[in-house]
């Protein structure tokens, strides 16, 4: 039996297991299980390894992105550059790091409108620092546009506070990633705090977030005219670039 799993904590919004168990059914795969696996600290990963000599790939959720990176033997060019990791696969006990968030992001959002909202040289708000983020500036970045993270704590050059965010010309960016987990299942009346009664049409505001399917942060976009997108699509690409890198060295 091929087994796969998703590590993170909490697990109970993810999608991961229903999504691979339809898989599986779909495409007649009868040696397959993907099970959910909540670790409240990165630092139980070799215990679940040794306690499931099975497994054979894991996805990665908040809060281990960027910390299980100092568990893995190796990483993908594009994981080492991101600076997060999202997929592992397992070969031979040997751990290798890649991220396929960047893969979900950029064909999800160059998908949208014919990618209208891609335009090289068109400026971006990035909501939130973790490892998610990480995945959508490097996309950003190689699309030409230039982007600002908005963070709580902001302590480096290319971060701004809320607040600062508040004061900034909405003229000055056209799209606004949210990447933090505020406003997920079951904290559906949360919202990240935007300057609301400044969008409009000329503004997309995608959110990672896919559960609930419309969070309160895109109802509130939306009602002021701003292009909206949950992450749904983009954790379906995700998963399927995923299953392509676990089956390369599983035939």
């Amino acid at each position: 039996m091929q087994l796969y799993g998703l590590i993170g904590y909490p697990l109970g919004h993810s999608f991961s297991q229903k999504y691979f168990a339809e898989k599986f059914v779909r495409e007649g795969i009868d040696d397959a299980r993907f099970d959910l696996f909540p670790l409240r600290e990165v630092a139980e990963l070799p215990a679940l390894l040794s306690a499931q000599p099975d497994l054979r790939g894991l996805s990665v959720t908040i809060p281990h992105k960027e910390a299980v990176m100092a568990y893995l033997d190796d990483l993908d060019e594009t994981a080492r550059e991101v600076g997060a990791v999202n997929c592992i696969r397992i070969n031979n006990r040997r751990l290798t790091g890649f991220n396929t968030d960047v893969i979900g992001f950029r064909q999800s959002l160059l998908a949208i409108n014919g990618g209208y909202w891609a335009k090289a040289g068109s400026s971006a708000i990035v909501l939130g620092t973790g490892g998610a983020s990480k995945a959508v500036a490097f996309v950003l970045k190689k699309l030409g546009i230039v982007y600002r993270f908005v963070s709580r704590n902001p302590e480096e050059d290319d971060r701004v506070s809320y607040d600062t965010f508040q004061r900034l010309p909405a003229g000055d960016y056209s799209l606004i990633v949210h990447t933090t987990p505020l406003g997920t299942y079951p904290e559906v009346d949360t919202c990240p705090d935007l300057p609301f009664d400044r969008l409009g049409p000329k503004h997309l505001v995608y959110d990672l977030v896919y559960n609930p399917p419309e969070t309160l942060l895109l109802q509130r976009a939306e009602a002021q005219g701003c292009a909206v997108k949950n992450g749904l699509e983009m954790l379906q690409l995700q998963a399927e670039a995923a299953w392509k890198i676990w089956q390369t060295n599983h035939p």
